[in-house]
Order: C-alpha cells, then structure tokens, then sequence
C-alpha cells in the first residue's frame, strides 16, 4: 500500500491501495478510459461498451498483471502489464496505464508503476519494461523517467487522435 498523498490544495488525502483487478472492476475502467483525456491519452477508442470491458476482465490473457489504484475503495487507476511469451523474449514486458482525471498529479501513477517495477524486478524476471507515450504527454514521460524509463526512439505519426496523427516515444527500463 502507498501510504497516503496531498491533494492539489496540499491536504491530506486517503492512501492509494494497490491490488489485482477483478471482474466486478469493469464499470471503474469504463468510466475511466471513457474519460477523454485518459482516452485520448492512450490507444483506446472513444465509446468502448461496458461489455468490452466485463469480457476482458471475464477472460484476461495468461501472460497479463492487471493492477488497480484504490482511494476510499473507489478505482482510480489501472495499470496493465503484458509479459512476451516467445522464447527469446522472455526477459521482457510492455506496460499500459490509465488514470482517472480526477486524481491525476497526486500519486496514483507512482503507486501504480512502483508496484509493477517491483513485479517485474523481483518476481517475473523481467528485466526490460517496454512502453509507448504519445510525446505531448510530458506527465507521462516524467514519471516514467523517475522510474528509470529513457525514451529510444520516436515514431512519426504512431496513431491517430482527433483526426491528426500523433508522435509517440519508445520509451524503456533496463534492469542493470
């Protein structure tokens, strides 16, 4: 568990909880990835159906660690990490998050990758995390640096939003 974060205003807000998602969490994720900004933020696309999201949460894909961010039970981030399964790959995972707008800038996103990081370091042996952030994300980018992500590369026009096509970094960790 993180223990605890300020609010915008600099009071005291709850602790952020970390555990696995469950099924009975698809409303949460459909709100959030509704959001648009969160939506625009990621590679999902605009109205996704809440049966969307109970189906993938019913049968989630066996090489998947899914992870919730809590505050007061309430879901407010999700983070998504999928491992390689081909042999020569093994060491390596790409990593997805979301979270609620309402609860940006205040911790979530570090709890959230604070907890992948320490899967993968101590339990999966993954030892490079890979990942993808569109570049006018610059939060993205400076919590994926603090955890020792650096940006390889960029690819021009890497998806569309709003009719125009975005560039996004190449972003990894490298376990020493």
């Amino acid at each position: 568990m993180f223990k605890g974060f300020l609010s915008a205003k600099g009071e005291h807000m709850s602790d952020i909880v970390i555990r696995h998602v469950t099924p009975e969490d698809a409303a949460a994720l459909h709100r959030i990835y509704g959001q648009p900004d969160t939506q625009a933020s990621t590679l999902h696309l605009p109205n996704a159906s809440l049966q969307m999201w109970h189906a993938r949460l019913a049968t989630p894909q066996p090489n998947a660690h899914l992870l919730v961010a809590c505050i007061d039970e309430e879901v407010v981030g999700q983070c998504a990490l999928h491992t390689e399964e081909r042999a020569r790959r093994r060491h390596v995972a790409s990593l997805g998050m979301g979270v609620d707008d309402r609860y940006r800038q205040r911790g979530v996103g570090t709890a959230l990758m604070r907890e992948m990081v320490s899967l993968c370091d101590n339990w999966l042996q993954v030892s490079r995390m890979e990942l993808t952030v569109f570049v006018d994300n610059g939060p993205a980018i400076a919590l994926y640096q603090r955890f020792g992500f650096e940006i390889e590369g960029t690819a021009k026009g890497f998806a569309m939003r709003h009719g125009e096509l975005i560039d996004a970094h190449y972003m990894a960790r490298v376990k020493a």
